[in-house]
C-alpha cells in the first residue's frame, strides 16, 4: 500500500512540474497540446459528430496554435479535443489535463484568482428563452415560475440578483450543461432558460421546430467572453493575445464572426443570425482582458 501511494505521490509530482514548466516548453518538448472544448456552447464551441468540435472560439484557437507551431518551429503539432463542462474546466486546465480553455467562459475577477483569461474576443449579453406561445416578454412575467440555468455558470448569479431589484422570486431548476438546460425547456420542466444569448440562440436554431421558442426580456448583463489559459504563464499568454490581436487588426475575427454567427453552419445548416454586439466591436478595436467586474462599473 505505501509503494502504491508513493508511486501515487511521484506520478502528480511529475504532472504538477510539468504543468509548471510552462506551456510553450511543454507544447515544444511534446509536439502535441490539448484543447478543453464544449459539446453544446452555442456557436462559440459545440460538437458535430463523434469525436469532432467546432465553433468560433474552436476556430480561433485552431488558428492560434497554428501560430504557435510556427513559432516554436515544430513540423508538426497533434491537437487533443477534450470535452469540459461548466463544473470541471478550470480543475482540468489547473492540473494539466488541457492546456487552453476554448468555449464559453466569462472573464471574471474571482475566476482570475486561478487562471489567466486572453484578450476579449466576444461580449455576450444574458437574456432569456421560453416558449413563442407562452406570452412571457419580461423578467417581472418570471415571478414564481421555474427558470431552469447551467450549473457552474454565471448566469444564476446574475438572474438572481435581477429578480432581487425587481421584488420577485423565481423557481430554478439546474441541466448539468446547455443542451440539458435547454431540454428543462422544450420538455415543460421549465417556463425560461436563462444564458448567454449566443448559446439560446445556437440551442434554438438546432431545435425540430425553432419557430417554438424565442429570447425575450431585458438584457440581465454584459459579460466578456475569452479563451482561459493557466495563470502565471505569461509566455503562453503573450503568445495567444498576440495571435488573437493579429486576427483582430487584419479583420480576420469580424470575418469569423460573420461565419459562425451570421451564416448557415454545420451541423444542420441553420444560421443564427447573431449581429456582433457594439461591446464585442469594442473588444476588437481596443484589445483588452478586463474582467466582468469593470464591464458592470459603466
Amino acid at each position: 500500500m505505501h509503494q502504491a501511494l508513493n508511486v501515487a505521490i511521484l506520478v502528480a509530482a511529475l504532472a504538477a512540474g510539468a504543468v509548471q514548466a510552462g506551456t510553450l516548453a511543454r507544447i515544444k518538448e511534446t509536439g502535441a497540446v490539448t484543447m478543453g472544448v464544449r459539446e453544446s456552447s452555442g456557436a462559440l464551441s459545440y460538437q458535430v459528430a463523434e469525436g469532432q468540435y467546432t465553433g468560433f472560439h474552436v476556430e480561433i484557437c485552431q488558428r492560434v496554435l497554428a501560430d504557435v507551431q510556427r513559432r516554436l518551429g515544430l513540423p508538426r503539432l497533434d491537437i487533443g479535443y477534450r470535452v469540459v463542462s461548466s463544473q470541471n474546466r478550470i480543475p482540468l486546465l489547473l492540473n494539466g489535463s488541457i492546456d487552453i480553455e476554448c468555449g464559453s467562459t466569462t472573464n471574471s475577477t474571482q475566476r482570475r484568482k486561478d487562471v489567466a483569461f486572453v484578450v476579449t474576443t466576444f461580449v455576450e449579453e444574458t437574456r432569456f428563452a421560453v416558449r413563442a406561445d407562452s406570452g412571457i416578454s419580461s423578467l417581472v412575467q418570471l415571478k414564481g415560475k421555474r427558470v431552469s440555468t447551467t450549473t457552474g455558470t454565471t448566469a444564476v448569479q446574475v438572474m438572481r440578483q435581477q429578480a432581487r431589484a425587481a421584488g420577485i422570486e423565481f423557481r430554478p431548476v439546474y441541466g448539468k450543461d446547455h443542451g440539458d438546460s435547454f431540454l428543462l425547456l422544450q420538455t415543460g420542466r421549465a417556463d425560461a432558460f436563462v444564458m448567454d444569448s449566443q448559446i439560446l440562440a445556437g440551442h434554438i436554431s438546432q431545435a425540430a421546430n425553432p419557430a417554438d421558442y424565442t429570447i425575450v426580456g431585458e438584457v440581465l448583463s454584459v459579460e466578456p467572453i475569452a479563451i482561459m489559459l493557466r495563470k502565471d504563464d505569461p509566455a503562453f499568454k503573450r503568445a495567444v493575445d498576440d495571435s488573437i490581436v493579429a486576427m483582430m487588426k487584419s479583420g480576420d475575427i469580424a470575418r469569423l464572426y460573420e461565419r459562425w454567427f451570421m451564416q448557415p453552419i454545420p451541423p444542420s445548416g441553420r444560421r443564427l443570425g447573431l449581429p456582433a454586439s457594439d461591446a464585442t466591436r469594442a473588444a476588437w478595436a481596443e484589445p483588452n482582458d478586463r474582467p466582468v467586474e469593470d464591464y458592470r462599473k459603466k
